[in-house]
């Protein structure tokens, strides 16, 4: 076996010889492998291994301690309890001396009758074995034996006497004990008695002696565990030395020596300090290493200091390639503490410089692919044209080129069809510096066909332009400019064409200064990838546009441009589209017979193109139905009907959405009797602003939102002062996905309790409150201040239902309008409403009334108790009547008859002069 190797087996130079002495530790692991793990334990245990004697002295050193512990701790312990008795003496023999009635029962014919009861009663209390009081010749008043009351006490009472105390070790009548005499003292201080108290050794040692075996039973477990915990740190040492013993280890590590110089691997080991403990000959020769450097900092080496740091911080590192001197060096470095080993790490030095052409296209191509990564996600992220351009040019600069440009042709940014021979826009520019003398942000170009901008646009190709200075077609572009390229250090371009299918938006250029190699063709194919996504994204941003565009005109040219002309209410309104999209709301003023207005919002839920022309339909049929003067509530009803209409053909139709959540509010003001009636289907509650600033939500019941149908709508009538302010809005200026309804109410509350009297003032405040800071949704805001018809300009009178009442109505009107100074409307006014009032006596029922009003025009209304409606027809030439309404058509501007709870009005409109 190998420990029998003889010294003759071994060379001078202390290195194994032999082809046995080269097996040795792998025939060591062998036989190991064979016998077992037990076998393999109990020979390392044998003491013929490093393992083996390790355990040895390891559990003789253990037991020595555990030995010295255990005597130490009964000694310990006896010497505790001895000192225990002492203390415990001590302090009942002073309580007892000192204890009430104690000296009082020593003058007492019989103090043994006093205090022997006393004295047995304080024992048993306290634990010790004996209370005896003794005058100052010894003699005993008490005694746990009472036979030996009487006599001598045994004992030193010397100290005692003088005033002391006294604790000894002694052999008493009860055997060997530890015992303390304490003096009884009179109030002069003098000594007339002797308290002694104590505890035989046996109770002193029993303590000790109960808890030998305790002491014991420890002792063994811990030289169980202590035991145990040797064997397992034997064989780990057992497991690291393979069971060999010192010879052998000698043998293995001069082997490992010796295979360490041998291979063409630099080898080097750093401790934790940054120190060079081993570097074997190929480290020495890749390195350069200096013949001292064993020992020595790794930083004091002459490395280059990647390299010096890297071996230094003892980090990991995985084929590392660092160039030392003209070789490729790929390092392996692992810190050797990971298994329990000494700190420090192990590197391992490969010449690869081979690998370094390699290691760089793997780098270049890894760079590549996150660029296209970072491309799919970064580039697009909005529906913007100029800020996808913008995302594009960011994103290669510096990673790819040092400045980049993105020009558009003009039809582009406003969502059109590009035309090629158009100029371009620069749309964006990015660059590592600001002052390069290319185009600036939003130029109009004109590309000279030369250009290599124009050949990428015509072609449909990229372009590479490796040197600059050499080409000559792209300086007819702008020889100045070109000059200032050049002189400014930008040697090399890539022009590459964006194209979405066959469109060309444009061109995309690459420009390069700070690295001096030339744009390759490996780079022009990335640079036709990058542009190639991006051109997607800002296709599509361009269709958005052009979508956008098309509902934001279609959106204005249904709103109202102007609002018609009335004297009820003085407006101001505000309309804001929403960020992205275009919504459906809407707002209108109606003016009505008899002086009133209508105000109307509504609000069609989605935005594009949809919900705009969805909004203009509903629009125009509140027109339509406005003009039959009907309530708000039946307009509401006719409108739901029409929604679900609208659904039903777009259901049918498949192609459309439904437009469910269409909302709508509706409001009448008469500004002689100073009432709105108002109603609303699912829209916000209208807010009331007083005249004295005070604002409230007055209780307007919601309604269904239009197109569900089946539910009534129901109308509340606001009596309002002069001056009010009504406030109507859509929901996009109360609510929105972060902030519920209630909120953005109160929000409104408070930024009308701020506003101005004027109706301009009002909506100023408004949108400059928080209420527009966030929205996502359009916003619809009209202020109506309310005004009232003088009591001056209205005349009415009651007219009797007899045909003769005819003429004194004409008699009436004739003075009210001279008092008008309208003198040269007495005539048409006079036919109009005798031929009005002639048809409500003939065909209507009482009561019939008469009201004119001076408006900005002269109103003329018959009021009757009945619901059918007069209608306009041709008289034939034989007929002898039906020619009223006809006359009253030609010399009126405008007729009409609306419908009241009590009957109907028919009224007519005439300029004034």
């Amino acid at each position: 076996m190998v420990r029998h190797v003889g010294r003759s087996e071994v060379r001078s130079t202390g290195r194994p010889s032999g082809p046995r002495a080269q097996r040795a530790p792998g025939h060591a692991r062998a036989a190991q492998q064979r016998r077992g793990p037990a076998a393999a334990l109990r020979m390392a245990l044998s003491g013929r291994s490093v393992a083996g004697q390790v355990f040895v002295l390891q559990v003789v050193i253990v037991l020595l301690l555990v030995v010295a512990a255990v005597v130490a701790l009964v000694l310990q312990v006896r010497h505790d309890s001895t000192i225990e008795a002492r203390n415990r003496s001590v302090a009942v023999a002073e309580a007892f001396a000192n204890a009430p009635g104690t000296r009082e029962a020593l003058d007492d014919p019989d103090p043994t009758e006093v205090l022997q009861p006393r004295a047995e009663a304080a024992r048993e209390a306290t634990g010790v074995d004996f209370i005896v009081v003794m005058n100052t010749d010894g003699t005993r008043y008490t005694h746990p034996f009472p036979d030996r009351i009487g006599k001598k006490f045994v004992g030193t009472l010397g100290p005692a006497l003088a005033g002391r105390v006294v604790t000894e070790e002694i052999t008493g009548t009860i055997g060997p004990l530890v015992q303390a005499v304490v003096p009884i003292k009179a109030d002069d201080g003098s000594v007339v008695g002797l308290v002694s108290a104590g505890i035989t050794t046996e109770n002193v040692g029993g303590a000790a002696n109960d808890q030998l075996p305790v002491l014991l039973a420890a002792a063994a477990a811990g030289l169980a565990l202590a035991t145990a915990g040797t064997a397992l740190v034997s064989r780990r040492l057992l497991r690291q030395t393979h069971g060999l013993g010192p010879n052998e280890m000698t043998r293995m590590y001069e082997h490992h020596d010796a295979v360490l110089h041998a291979v063409r691997e630099g080898v080097m080991i750093v401790g934790d300090e940054g120190r060079l403990l081993l570097a074997n000959d190929e480290a020495h020769r890749l390195l350069d290493l200096p013949e001292d450097a064993l020992g020595r900092q790794v930083q004091d080496l002459g490395l280059a200091p990647d390299t010096a740091d890297l071996l230094a911080s003892g980090r990991m590192a995985t084929d590392e390639v660092h160039l030392v001197g003209d070789r490729l060096l790929a390092v392996n470095q692992r810190p050797t503490d990971l298994q329990g080993a000494p700190a420090g790490s192990v590197a391992t030095l490969r010449d690869s410089t081979e690998l370094r052409a390699l290691s760089g296209r793997a780098e270049t191509a890894r760079e590549r692919l996150n660029m296209l990564y970072d491309a799919g996600v970064e580039i697009g992220t909005s529906l913007d044209v100029a800020r996808t351009a913008e995302e594009l040019a960011a994103l290669v600069v510096p990673r790819f080129a040092d400045f980049a440009t993105v020009d558009l042709f003009e039809a582009v940014l406003d969502g059109g069809q590009p035309d090629v021979s158009a100029d371009v826009r620069r749309t964006a520019v990015s660059g590592i510096r600001k002052d390069a003398p290319l185009y600036p942000l939003g130029q109009q170009i004109r590309l000279v066909a030369s250009a290599p901008q124009a050949r990428a646009v015509r072609s449909g190709q990229a372009v590479l332009e490796p040197r600059l200075r050499e080409a000559t077609g792209w300086r007819a572009q702008d020889q100045e400019r070109s000059a200032q390229v050049v002189e400014y250090g930008i040697h090399s371009l890539i022009a590459v064409p964006l194209r979405a299918g066959s469109l060309v938006l444009g061109v995309v250029t690459f420009w390069r200064s700070e690295k001096p190699e030339p744009f390759d063709t490996d780079e022009l194919a990335l640079a036709e990838e990058l542009v190639t996504r991006a051109a997607v994204s800002i296709d599509n941003a361009r269709r958005y546009t052009r979508e956008h565009n098309m509902a934001v005109t279609l959106q204005r040219s249904l709103l109202p441009r102007n609002l018609p002309e009335q004297d009820a209410l003085e407006i101001a309104y505000r309309y804001l589209p929403a960020q992205e999209g275009v919504g459906g709301d809407w707002f209108d003023v109606l003016p009505l017979s008899g002086a009133r207005v209508a105000l109307v919002v509504g609000d069609v839920v989605g935005h594009g193109l949809h919900a705009a022309a969805t909004m203009g339909r509903l629009r125009t049929a509140v027109h339509n139905f406005s003009a039959l003067d009907l309530p708000p509530d039946e307009l509401l009803s006719l409108l739901d009907e029409l929604v679900g209409r609208i659904d039903q053909d777009e259901t049918a139709e498949g192609g459309s959405a439904p437009v469910t959540g269409a909302t709508c509010l509706y409001a009448i003001y008469d500004p002689v009797s100073r009432n709105c009636t108002v109603a609303r289907a699912g829209h916000p509650p209208p807010a009331l602003i007083h005249p004295d600033g005070s604002v409230e939500f007055p209780d307007v019941p919601a309604g269904p939102p239009l197109g569900l149908g089946g539910l009534p709508f129901e109308t509340v009538d606001l009596e309002l002062a002069e001056g009010s302010r009504l406030v109507l809005y859509t929901d996009g200026l109360v609510e929105d996905r972060e902030r519920d309804i209630d909120v953005g109410l109160e929000l409104l509350r408070a930024a009308l309790e701020q506003a101005g009297e004027s109706p301009e003032d009002t909506c100023r405040v408004v949108l400059d409150s928080r209420l527009t800071v966030r929205s996502s949704d359009d916003i619809a805001l009209i202020v109506a201040r309310t005004r009232a018809l003088d009591a001056d300009r209205v005349a009415e009178w009651q007219v009797p239902s007899d045909p003769a009442a005819v003429a004194d109505v004409r008699a009436s009107v004739t003075r009210q309008l001279a008092r008008w100074e309208l003198d040269e409307l007495t005539f048409t006014t006079e036919l109009i409403l005798s031929e009005l009032v002639t048809n409500a006596i003939r065909y209507g029922g009482d009561p019939i009334h008469v009201r004119m009003l001076r408006d900005r025009t002269l109103i003329c209304e018959v009021f009757d108790s009945s619901s059918t409606s007069p209608h306009l027809r041709y008289a034939a030439m034989t007929d002898e009547g039906g020619r009223g309404l006809f006359l009253v058509a030609q010399l009126a501007e405008r007729w009409g008859t609306r419908y009241t709870p009590a009957g109907k009005v028919i009224w007519a409109e005439q300029p004034l002069p």
